[in-house]
């Protein structure tokens, strides 16, 4: 090959690098696979498969369109799998990536490709998988770091000895390829070669260049996928907090009102303990995100009961028009009791004969749910929004509307209508969500 060949060649095969790269991380499995913590004989097949059989397809075009070496990266495919699978299984597939050499007649391809894959499986024992992942291609900004770091106190450097190992192996496909003695036909072993010493310290660098950009196009991802997985982990701390607020005042006052029970009626003073029972377990419990409208109901049953007990029948009373079609409908749980305590304490309480919560249901349109939470009591003040100002009014429908908007984003309509002295409507629009 011209000088010019090798200089395009090398050029392309970079870019082969990394679309291949790019290519196999766009897949969900293969991200799956890739960063598994640990992995079983199947998934770590898998893996291999993912990688193998794209890139032993380049070693076949290169061995059948001579001016398309480029396509040929399997070197640099065994040094990875070495490094992220382990030596074994580098060996297996530095011997699968050599079946279209040895065909061709590169028979040194195989015994070459398997100690190859045992170095680097050995080297990737030795280095932490941080050092692995970030291994750098910008080869003269890591001399530089290391030099500057030996000046003051030497010491080995695991990423300037990967970089020095991944050449050196180069440079002994090199020296394989061009001096042992050659058949009639093909060559025993492929590798670039040239007679300009600058072009040809190129080509050795040209391996760890690639392995280097492969690694950053997958450590990108990989830092991508972990900054994913903090915000899902922050998402559902933040949910998990919302959904077990309780109001210690209404824990306080059901145990008084038990305690002032116990002897005048006892039988009612263990039914509220029963229901504050299931209130505290639904709410300290690992539960899903999303609960049938039904369980959401029975929640809200018990802590009405409870409540209904507190102030008196004659004070407290609660009306339902549920749409029987649309209890299966998936709700976020610990949905309602936020609103109803907020109805009962800011709306009820205050007014001296009490008054009604009114839960109702209904299917508004194609595939969406309304789920209202209404009162007749003092009511919020002469502007609605003022719900979510005012000083401890707030507090149970900001939560409300903060876990709409963290499961729903805009697909969630959260409104509140409020008159002074005729109460408030709370009215929650969300998806049907139907059990699978």
């Amino acid at each position: 090959m011209t000088d010019t060949l090798i200089l395009i060649t090398l050029l392309v095969k970079l870019g082969v690098a990394a679309a291949a790269a790019s290519a196999l991380a766009r897949s969900r499995t293969f991200q799956r696979l890739l960063f598994a913590e640990s992995r079983t004989r199947g998934q770590t097949m898998a893996l291999m498969a993912f990688m193998l059989v794209p890139l032993t397809l380049g070693v076949w075009v290169r061995t059948k369109v001579a001016n398309f070496q480029a396509a040929d990266i399997s070197f640099e495919t065994t040094i990875l799998l070495g490094l992220l699978v382990g030596p074994v299984w580098a060996m297996v597939g530095g011997i699968v990536l050599s079946v279209p050499a040895i065909i061709h007649g590169e028979y040194l391809a195989l015994p070459f490709n398997a100690a190859l894959g045992l170095a680097a499986g050995l080297l990737g024992r030795f280095l932490e998988m941080d050092e692995i992942w970030s291994f750098t291609p910008f080869i003269d900004l890591s001399l530089w770091r290391w030099v500057r770091r030996n000046l003051i106190k030497p010491r080995i450097d695991r990423q300037i000895l990967m970089l020095f190992l991944i050449g050196g192996m180069e440079v002994c496909r090199e020296w394989i390829a061009r001096d042992l003695p050659k058949p009639t036909g093909p060559r025993r072993l492929f590798a670039l070669n040239t007679s300009n010493w600058g072009l040809q310290i190129l080509v050795w660098l040209c391996a760890p260049m690639v392995v280097g950009i492969t690694l950053k196009v997958w450590n990108a991802l990989r830092i991508e996928l972990k900054l994913e997985e903090q915000k899902r982990l922050l998402l559902e701390a933040r949910l998990d907090a919302l959904q077990r607020q309780i109001n210690p005042h209404f824990l306080f006052n059901t145990l008084n009102s038990i305690a002032a029970l116990v002897r005048s009626q006892p039988e009612l003073a263990r039914e509220l303990t029963v229901k504050l029972a299931n209130i505290l377990r639904a709410l300290l419990k690992d539960h899903d995100t999303y609960v049938p409208l039904r369980d959401e109901l029975k929640f809200t049953d018990d802590y009405l009961d409870i409540e209904v007990v507190r102030f008196g029948a004659h004070k407290l009373r609660v009306e339902k028009e549920i749409d029987p079609r649309t209890l299966d409908v998936m709700v976020p749980s610990i949905l309602l009791q936020p609103l109803i305590e907020n109805s009962i304490k800011h709306g009820l309480e205050p007014r001296i004969n009490g008054g009604t919560v009114t839960l109702r249901s209904r299917f508004e349109g194609e595939g969406r749910v309304l789920i209202e939470v209404a009162d007749d009591g003092v009511g919020m003040g002469t502007r609605p929004a003022s719900a979510l100002a005012r000083p401890g009014a707030g507090i149970g429908m900001k939560n409300v509307q903060e876990r709409l908007d963290v499961l729903y984003g805009n697909l969630a309509h959260f409104n509140i209508v409020s008159n002074p002295g005729r109460g408030t409507l709370v009215s929650i629009e969300i998806p049907a969500i139907m059990p699978e």
